[in-house]
């Protein structure tokens, strides 16, 4: 082990026993699960006979990058079973919804051990998995130090290095190569991606695609549907999906600006974090009075609704199916966007503003395709954003534009769940 790696192992023991400050900290807004906090240390462990693939997935996007790799892996090899780790609350949630019965059955969900030495060698004991896959970014120098000892088969999969982190990292190089050593196939999900993890060490680095180029489209209740399409009937919607602090204004200034052409325009907000909905609405309150409702609060956009704040998770597909155009939240601030081919999918014209560095070849993608419209200027007073969703809200053949040629990139990449499903399976020993 480096230097570097030694102390990153002291460093983590030291500080140990003061993370159950941290614990209750996460407990107290809803980022913990009462009664789980033992599995943040390694515990929990129910390992079954046979064979046992661990996939980690940090997040929701993450996670619902990597379910139909899982299903195809499933497809593939009946008696196989499933570990699924996750960082976050929402992604253990996410994990619910999307999973179907069938393989439900076969995966246990866990929260991911902090990278403290001890508290990763409880969990690898305790789960002794036959094999692995890490998804985008995640790269724990204990975890993935004390896997590599134990022989753990390991690949990253839709690896993903930003120019920030790719920074950070190049300061502890050595600890980067110990890192990425332990993989024994680095998947990128761009070439950028991959020529900045081969620089820190992953020499092998290949690049297939991007797992969220290839996901499902998003799911939505079909009787939530029907209610929502009765409401809102010819009404257009705007929608903003997955918003971050300091958007929700921009849009909500936008939406006045449009009033005046589109006098019964309803705009949907969708929090990228659900708890975020209270600030959100009283935010669009004190701009635009008593024509606020909220979802989880048991509004509705009926007549008197002007601005919808939509603060639950795993509803975005609803949204998108009856929204007219959307922005892609993140990308009106320096956060880097989210994934635009949610959109692309489910047929809603896209916009997004000059922040897309997250999904830079998605976004290169569809603009060189003419499936995307990027909104170069968001003003906090909202005009370049009213005239680009006016653009597409008064203007038909634009907008079925838009989507044919956003449906054609989004198809693209079908096949990688199955192509990345066949290089994990081969990772496992015979059956």
């Amino acid at each position: 082990m480096s230097l570097a790696g030694r102390a990153w192992a002291v460093g983590a023991r030291m500080i140990a026993p003061f993370l159950a400050l941290h614990f209750r900290r996460r407990l107290r807004i809803g980022k913990e699960i009462p009664g789980r906090l033992d599995e943040r240390r390694g515990g929990g462990a129910a390992r079954r006979e046979g064979r046992l693939f661990w996939l980690h997935a940090a997040s929701v996007g993450e996670t619902i990058s990597a379910l139909p790799v899982l299903e195809a892996m499933a497809a593939r090899d009946a008696g196989l079973r499933f570990l699924v780790t996750t960082g976050t609350v929402t992604g253990a949630e996410m994990l619910g919804r999307r999973l179907a019965p069938e393989l439900a059955a076969r995966v246990e969900h866990r929260f991911m051990p902090l990278d403290v030495p001890g508290w990763v060698a409880r969990f690898l004991d305790g789960w002794r998995p036959d094999a692995a896959a890490f998804v985008e970014s995640e790269l724990w120098p204990n975890l993935l130090a004390a896997a590599r000892v134990r022989g753990l088969p390991m690949v990253l999969v839709n690896g993903r290095m930003s120019g920030r982190s790719f920074a950070r990292w190049q300061r502890a190089p050595s600890l980067a190569a110990e890192a990425l050593g332990g993989f024994r196939l680095v998947l990128a999900r761009s070439e950028g991606d991959r020529a900045r993890l081969a620089a820190l060490g992953a020499s092998g680095a290949l690049c297939w695609g991007d797992l969220k180029a290839a996901a499902a489209p998003l799911p939505a209740d079909a009787a939530a549907l029907a209610r929502l399409r009765a409401l809102l009937g010819a009404r257009p919607v705007f929608l903003a999906a997955s918003t971050h602090p300091g958007e929700e204004a921009m849009v909500v200034a936008a939406h006045q600006a449009l009033l005046p052409r589109f006098p019964d325009l309803l705009t949907v907000l969708v929090p990228r974090h659900p708890e975020r909905g209270e600030a959100v609405a009283g935010q669009a309150e004190g701009l635009l009075p008593g024509a606020v409702a909220r979802r989880t609060g048991g509004g509705a956009p009926g007549p008197g609704v002007s601005v919808y704040v939509a603060d639950t998770l795993g509803e975005l597909g609803l949204f998108y199916r009856v929204a007219r155009v959307a922005l892609i939240g993140g990308s009106l601030v320096p956060h880097g966007g989210q994934n635009p081919l949610e959109a692309a999918r489910l047929g809603c014209p896209i916009l997004f503003g000059p922040h897309t560095q997250n999904f830079e070849e998605s976004v290169d993608r569809l603009l060189a395709a003419g499936g995307a419209i990027r909104v170069a200027l968001a003003a906090p007073g909202g005009g370049a954003l009213a005239e680009a969703v006016a653009g597409v809200l008064s203007d038909g053949s634009r907008a079925q534009a838009l989507i044919t040629a956003a449906s054609g990139v989004a198809d693209a990449h079908a096949g990688l769940p199955g192509r990345v499903a066949e290089a994990l399976v081969d990772l496992l020993p015979p059956a």
